[in-house]
């Protein structure tokens, strides 16, 4: 799960959109609005948004297949997501930028990852996200989210068992939140984490971000039950929590500590081990 940025990084993302915006003449107003990712920010310019992200410079070129671009490249028309219509890239330092025009949509169903009540969202919403799923599964996906190396590390720090073997992984979205969707029409926002997840993986994400509201936690397993509840699905929901377990340790959303811990006792039959807080409290017990 990505985390917001501290406020030299929002104060280095400001300035980089508003270069990006003098190069490509856009008049952006309204406030400036960060992604969950951690590295982006995004301005509207009447019909049009402004988004821009950093990175490292070892990142530059655009990597192929990866990231917004490849998004509007790869994924079928049929995924409903705002469409790009101008990039541009430049490095400064030791930073790789990346500007994207795209239509402005919006706005989110929530200004942060995790729900806080509930949206009141009908069946057509449901079916719409269903469907678009399976158009993102149907797209050639390069990018593996997240990594092998970072399940193997987390799985026994954050669930107290090893990481599985084999995880079998399909094409998705890879940071379905209810910050990166939209209720009037469905949009899907924020195509930086788009690539390989593990199955399940993505409805397993929303799904522990809504755990503070039972009733759209419990649409969501029954929405995707078909998937959740395969052994394949299952691995997809524990590495959710444990990227949400991580979040917490970290000191976000550290309100669903206690369903995060009841949910991975579940799934598990394993309490997870005690997760040190960089400033000594335990938030897991």
């Amino acid at each position: 799960m990505p985390f917001p940025p501290d406020d030299a990084t929002r104060h280095q993302l400001e300035h980089a959109h508003a270069k990006a915006a003098a190069f490509l003449g856009l008049d952006c107003s309204g406030p400036p609005v960060f992604g969950t990712s951690g590295a982006t920010v995004g301005r509207r310019a009447d019909h049009l948004w402004l988004r821009v992200s950093a990175g490292q410079r070892r990142h530059a070129p655009r990597a192929t297949g990866q990231g917004p671009l490849g998004a509007e490249q790869r994924l079928p028309d049929s995924v409903p997501r705002p469409r790009l219509h101008e990039t541009v890239d430049w490095t400064d330092a030791d930073r790789f930028y990346q500007a994207e025009v795209f239509d402005a949509v919006g706005p989110a169903l929530s200004s942060t990852p995790d729900l806080r009540g509930d949206p009141g969202l009908g069946d057509a919403w449901w079916t719409g996200l269903q469907d678009a799923l399976a158009g993102i599964a149907s797209a050639p996906g390069e990018r593996a989210t997240p990594r092998e190396g970072w399940i193997a590390e987390n799985f026994p720090k954050y669930l107290g068992i090893p990481a599985p073997a084999r995880i079998e992984r399909v094409t998705g979205h890879g940071d379905l939140q209810w910050a990166n969707l939209t209720a009037r029409p469905l949009m899907i926002l924020d195509w930086e984490r788009w690539g390989l997840v593990p199955v399940g993986y993505d409805p397993a994400i929303l799904w522990v971000s809504s755990l503070l509201v039972p009733a759209v936690a419990d649409r969501i397993r029954q929405e995707f039950a078909e998937t959740l509840d395969t052994p394949a699905g299952r691995v997809g929901q524990l590495v959710a929590v444990a990227e949400m377990l991580q979040a917490v340790d970290r000191g976000h959303y550290t309100e669903l500590t206690p369903h995060l811990v009841n949910q991975a006792r579940e799934l598990t039959g394993t309490t997870p081990p005690n997760s040190a807080r960089s400033d000594g409290e335990r938030v897991v017990s």
